[in-house]
């Protein structure tokens, strides 16, 4: 009979040895190294991970869709840079942006699901649970981080498009008269139910094609007697000019709005109104129109934050039918767009003109303030209030045109010639004296070097301050009749 073994503890199981831990731990780094490795490749090449450790059909492809749009991006900078115009007809095209949208959108798409693609050629079930965390966190940064941007990026092209399909026409671009774009810039009344029926300001951009150098020329909105364009719809009307009892220029546009029969072919008949005033005053030809909400112009200064405006004097806030609820105080100030609205359109305790010229200075300080890279950093804030505040019939097929102007502008100074007393009576206004200071002013825009009379650098010795401008009603503003607007504000 065989002997039973006796009963006792089971035998210890073998422990791993200390090499074969550390092996297994290498291993374990070793993996996770190799999975970040695939999703770092996937951040600089997109398709480059799946070509080494899975599909590789979709990584060639995905490496192919990638380097074409690397050699179009550079092919696009290297044409840009030698023709810097070439930027704003991409950024005015309108199916241009809708096929870069949705090719950002598929990008965005298309690029995080080859991260998760990725994260799973590490084989994340191999990882040590720490490893395999930290491999989740960076591929979620990573993917959210790149389709993030992706996505945000597709979101202002979206603005952009929008911005452009809102804001401009899609009638005819029309050529330059004599060298020169004439765009009529109004500031609409913005009273309840009726902004852009009434202009409140008028003022003609006559900007030299070849150079942006502009001459803003103002007209006074209490202009009587004066001849429309020649053969026009309200020429018929007023052959002996707009000489009813009561009747102004900018009661033009107010009158065409209650005869609307007479335009059966315009969209906005005061506007057409207008410019025919406008023309027959300046025999200037108008290529477009720009309406600006002047209530909406808040939001555009607030966009581009703020303008920095030299206050000569205490300029009321409210008046014009209301009371006055305090002053902006002088000094040389960066105003918010409430401010600056105020700077722009304050008349108690002075007169149109003074205000004429204030607006003026408003116009050049953001035009030379208002930097490109203000502009690309607060885009989308800008197309907002843009889109609220102006309706213009320039055509789409001339942004790029006049954006390049306006940035060539920015180095060039503003001229500035305003039809309004002493130099014209603007109950009676003189014609002739009228087109000579406008071709006058033109002419010393274009070559300022012929000119060498002291005539601006006159005004700018007058200690007087009327309303918050440089000058009186009865010796003129140097901001209406200047050179240099700069120097005049």
């Amino acid at each position: 009979m065989s002997a039973r073994p006796s009963p006792g503890p089971p035998h210890p199981q073998p422990r791993p040895s200390t090499a074969r831990l550390a092996s297994a731990d290498r291993a374990a780094r070793v993996r996770f190294r190799r999975a970040v490795a695939l999703m770092l490749m996937t951040l600089l090449l997109p398709g480059s991970a799946q070509l080494v450790a899975g599909d590789k059909r979709v990584g060639r492809i995905a490496l192919r869709v990638w380097m074409a749009l690397l050699a179009t991006g550079l092919l696009t900078a290297v044409a840009v840079l030698i023709h810097r115009e070439l930027v704003f007809t991409l950024a005015a095209n309108v199916a241009l942006l809708g096929v870069l949208r949705l090719l950002l959108v598929a990008l965005a798409l298309g690029w995080a699901a080859l991260f998760v693609d990725a994260w799973r050629l590490g084989q994340p079930l191999s990882l040590q649970q720490r490893q395999r965390l930290a491999a989740v966190g960076l591929n979620g940064f990573l993917s959210f981080a790149v389709a993030g941007t992706l996505l945000f990026g597709a979101h202002l092209v979206a603005v952009q498009r929008d911005f452009i399909v809102t804001m401009f026409g899609t009638g005819d671009a029309t050529g330059a008269h004599d060298g020169r774009f004439n765009v009529l810039l109004l500031g609409g009344d913005s009273g309840a139910g009726r902004w852009g029926l009434r202009p409140d300001s008028m003022t003609i951009a006559s900007i030299d094609a070849r150079t942006g150098r502009t001459v803003l020329i103002g007209l006074p909105r209490n202009m009587e007697n004066f001849p429309f364009a020649a053969g026009s719809v309200m020429d018929k009307q007023f052959p002996h000019g707009f000489d009813c009892t009561g009747c102004y220029l900018n009661g033009v546009s107010t009158w065409a709005g209650d005869h609307t029969d007479l335009f059966p072919h315009s969209k906005a008949p005061g506007v057409d109104a207008t410019i025919m005033a406008i023309e027959g005053i300046t025999d200037l030809k108008i290529n477009y129109w720009a309406m600006v909400n002047l209530e909406g112009f808040k939001g555009l200064v607030d966009a581009v934050g703020g303008v920095t405006l030299n206050v000569r004097q205490p300029i009321p806030v409210g008046g014009l039918g209301s009371d006055v609820t305090g002053y902006l105080k002088p000094g040389v100030r960066k105003l918010n767009g409430f401010q600056t609205l105020w700077f722009a359109r304050a008349r108690d305790g002075s007169d149109d003109y003074s205000r004429m010229a204030r607006q003026k200075c408003v116009m050049g300080a953001m035009l030379q303030q208002i930097s490109p890279q203000t502009a690309v950093a607060n885009f989308e804030k800008i197309a907002k209030a843009s889109s609220e505040m102006i309706s213009t019939d320039l055509p789409r097929s001339e942004v790029d045109n006049f954006v390049s102007l306006a940035l060539k502008a920015k180095s060039e100074p503003i001229a500035t010639v305003s039809l309004v007393p002493p130099m014209i009576d603007t109950a009676n206004p003189d014609m002739k004296v009228i087109r000579r200071a406008v071709d006058q002013a033109i002419e010393q825009s274009e070559h300022p070097d012929s000119d060498k009379s002291s005539h601006g650098k006159r005004k700018l010795k007058r200690q007087v301050v009327t309303g918050g401008s440089i000058g009186s009603r009865d010796n003129g503003y140097a901001a209406n009749q200047s050179q240099n607007l700069a120097t005049s504000c």
